[in-house]
Parts: structure tokens; C-alpha cells; sequence
């Protein structure tokens, strides 16, 4: 990749060569394959050219990028989504620190040298979809007829509960979703922000040209949609001394108990409390909301903590993913019957994986990897399950 849409450093024929065996591989399953291009892994070289998603000449070399992927595998990718969850990229890198780059303000987190909590994160959330867009119309405009496929964006969101039945409370949650699923949702399906962040973040959130709200606007074939939790939020007022923050500009507190009882149990993972009934409010608000769109759940899962001194049989049976998986499958049906057009479901994960921050220290996959003994594989009990649940 080069400077604003120039590749300088030409095509790594390796790395094509890789994604087309694995490609066929999959085809010859019986497989579909659902291509994403970006999972929050930039490049070094353009973080150091230009700040990476921090500057709009992303948007050129982005293009650039999903061209190649088009030409060389589209006539066997017929589903492609842009961004994997544009949201995780810009605050976890952005705003709180804790994915890479690692920016945010000082006062997000000690040790934050560079970075603007305040200001960062609106500016790489507004050149992602920039970003998508531009791959959306080159994919329209030049291999969509021929190749026939479809290609979408990946959106995550949690369900969002009114902490009380006060107007405010439930204000607070409406919020709560605008600033982080109708962050993205909104630009893609009407072409400008959420008015609440329009109006909380004002000039630190950046405006869409009239030819870059059209571009956005419909840019599309279905909704890319990753589910985990839920939260509970709190109307909060805002303070004038504190630091300019997204952590702070909903002006909500959002927590995982209320009155001292929990939303859902915790699993493995810090942030990952089991709300299932959740997937079926956020599928119904979504079809409310964003008229009806087709849906992929392309991400719904739990995890547990990765005990080394468990031995192998008994790591092997996970019934907590079990229930999991028969409960949100069910709310996803209930979805189905009200009217919600899901074409897709995606368990996270096949394999116990790397599993970012967390590393190897939480396992999500349907079946056990073991890492002391040369990779080698075993279902567990939940993938057996999911065999014969998809066989029925």
C-alpha cells in the first residue's frame, strides 16, 4: 500500500496465493465463504505514513486493497462485508487504548501518551465508513453484475436496558444504542448521525459532504450484525470539569447489575455477562429502527477461562455453550416469526483461538484446541451438539 491510494509496495502474490487455497478448500466443503477484509489489523506501514485511520487517505488505499481481493477471489466470494465491528477498532484503539494503536487521552488511562479520547475516535469511525463506502461503490460499479455477490459492513451492539422506569433512565439507553450501534447504522441507512450525538459530541463529530452522505447512505446488501451481552444504563449529568471523552458523551452509566443482581451470568471474558433474550430485542429494534433490513449474525458466542489444570475430558464439556447456543437460537426464531429478515447465523468460535487482549487465557471455540500438545483438536460436547441440533 502507498500513500493515498498508490501501491508502492506491489501485490504479495503469497498472501493471494494463500487466501485461494484456502478459498477452494473451503468451496470443495460445501462451504459459502464470507470474506472480511479488515479486523482491525492496519498496516505499520500507513499508521506511520499517515496516521493510519486517522487520515482520509485511508479511504483511497482501502479502495485499492478491496479492488485486488475482488478481482483475484470474487468469482468465488459471493459474500463480502468491509469492516469487522468499526466500533471495537475506534475505541478500543481510540478512546480507552486497550487494542492497537493504543491511543486515548492521559486521563482515559495512565500511560496514554498520544492520543484524544475526545476527538480520535469520531475521526476513524467517520474514515471507516468513508472507507466501506468507497469499497461498496467499486464493488458495484465494476464486479457486482458479473461476479453476482453481495457485500456489507459488520456492526456490533449490545442490548441496552432502561436501569429504571424513568423517562430518563430510558432516554439514557436510547443513547446508549445511538452511540454505539446507531453510530454506524444511521450514516448507513440514512445518510447522517444520530441526532443525540450530533448534539452531545457537536464539532468533535465529523460531518458527511452531501456526496459522502450519499455514497454511505444504502451502501449495503445486508447487515453484518455480532451479538454478545447486554447492560443496563443510567441517565448521568453531564460535568462540566471532566475531560472531553466518547467514554462520557452519551452521558450514561452503563453497568452489569442492578441492585445487586446481575444482567446474566459472567463468562470467561471480562465484558461477556449472557443476556440471550437480547439478540431478540436488538433484531426487533433494528428492524424498527432501520427499516427491516437482511440480517447475518455474523458473531454470537461465549467463552470460558482457559484452566490448564482441567484435564482434557473435562474441558471438553461445555454445557454453559450449550445452553448459550439453544437459548439465543431460540430468541433468534421469535425474531423470525415477528417479521426480522435473518438470513445467517455464525457461532464464534469453530476453534478456541487467540483471543485479542486476552490472548489464550479465555477459550470461545466449539471445539478445544490444545496448545501444550502440537495444536491438536477436539470437539466438545457443544459441537456435537450443533451437529445433530443442524441436522434435525
Amino acid at each position: 500500500m502507498g500513500t493515498g491510494g498508490k501501491l508502492s509496495g506491489g501485490v504479495n502474490m503469497e498472501g493471494i496465493n494463500y487466501y485461494n487455497n484456502l478459498i477452494d478448500k473451503l468451496i470443495s466443503e460445501g462451504i459459502e465463504p464470507f470474506v472480511t477484509l479488515f479486523h482491525w489489523d492496519s498496516p505499520q506501514v500507513l499508521e506511520q505514513q499517515y496516521g493510519g485511520f486517522l487520515s482520509q487517505l485511508i479511504v483511497e488505499d482501502f479502495k485499492d486493497y478491496a479492488s485486488i481481493c475482488f478481482r483475484e477471489f470474487g468469482d468465488r466470494v459471493k459474500y463480502w462485508i468491509t469492516f469487522n465491528e468499526p466500533w471495537s477498532f475506534s475505541i478500543g484503539g481510540y478512546s480507552s487504548g486497550t487494542y492497537a494503536p493504543g491511543r486515548c487521552s492521559s486521563s482515559a488511562k495512565p500511560g496514554c501518551s498520544m492520543g484524544d479520547s475526545g476527538r480520535e475516535p469520531y475521526i476513524v469511525a467517520h474514515n471507516q465508513l468513508l472507507a466501506h463506502a468507497a469499497a461498496v461503490q467499486v464493488y458495484r460499479d465494476k464486479y457486482q453484475i458479473e461476479q453476482k455477490g453481495k457485500i456489507s459492513i459488520t456492526i456490533v451492539s449490545n442490548w441496552i436496558i432502561p436501569y429504571s422506569n424513568s423517562k430518563e433512565d430510558k432516554d439514557a439507553s436510547k443513547r446508549a444504542l445511538d452511540f454505539m450501534y446507531g453510530w454506524f447504522m444511521d450514516p448507513l441507512t440514512k445518510g447522517h448521525y444520530p441526532l443525540s450525538m450530533k448534539t452531545l459530541v457537536g464539532n468533535r463529530l465529523p460531518k458527511f459532504t452531501k456526496e459522502q452522505a450519499r455514497a454511505v447512505k444504502g451502501s449495503f446488501d445486508f447487515i453484518g450484525l455480532n451479538y454478545y451481552s447486554a447492560r443496563y444504563a443510567r441517565n448521568t449529568k453531564h460535568k462540566s470539569n471532566t475531560k472531553e471523552s466518547y467514554s462520557t458523551d452519551s452521558q450514561t452509566d452503563q453497568r452489569v447489575e442492578r441492585n445487586g443482581t446481575y444482567i446474566g451470568p459472567k463468562a470467561g471474558s471480562s465484558w461477556l455477562y449472557i443476556y440471550p433474550r437480547g439478540i431478540e430485542e436488538l433484531l426487533l429494534y433494528t428492524k424498527k429502527t432501520y427499516n427491516n433490513p437482511t440480517i447475518y449474525i455474523t458473531e454470537n458466542g461465549v467463552d470460558e477461562i482457559n484452566n490448564e489444570n482441567l484435564p482434557l475430558q473435562e474441558a471438553l464439556i461445555d454445557n454453559t455453550r450449550i445452553e448459550f447456543y439453544q437459548q439465543h437460537i431460540f430468541y433468534v426464531q421469535r425474531a423470525l416469526k415477528q417479521g426480522v429478515d435473518v438470513r445467517g447465523y455464525f457461532a464464534w468460535s469453530l476453534f478456541d483461538n487467540f483471543e485479542w487482549v486476552d490472548g489464550y487465557s479465555v477459550r470461545f471455540g466449539l471445539n478445544y484446541i490444545n496448545y501444550k500438545d502440537g495444536l491438536k483438536r477436539y470437539p466438545k460436547r457443544s459441537s456435537q451438539w450443533f451437529q445433530k441440533f443442524l441436522h434435525h
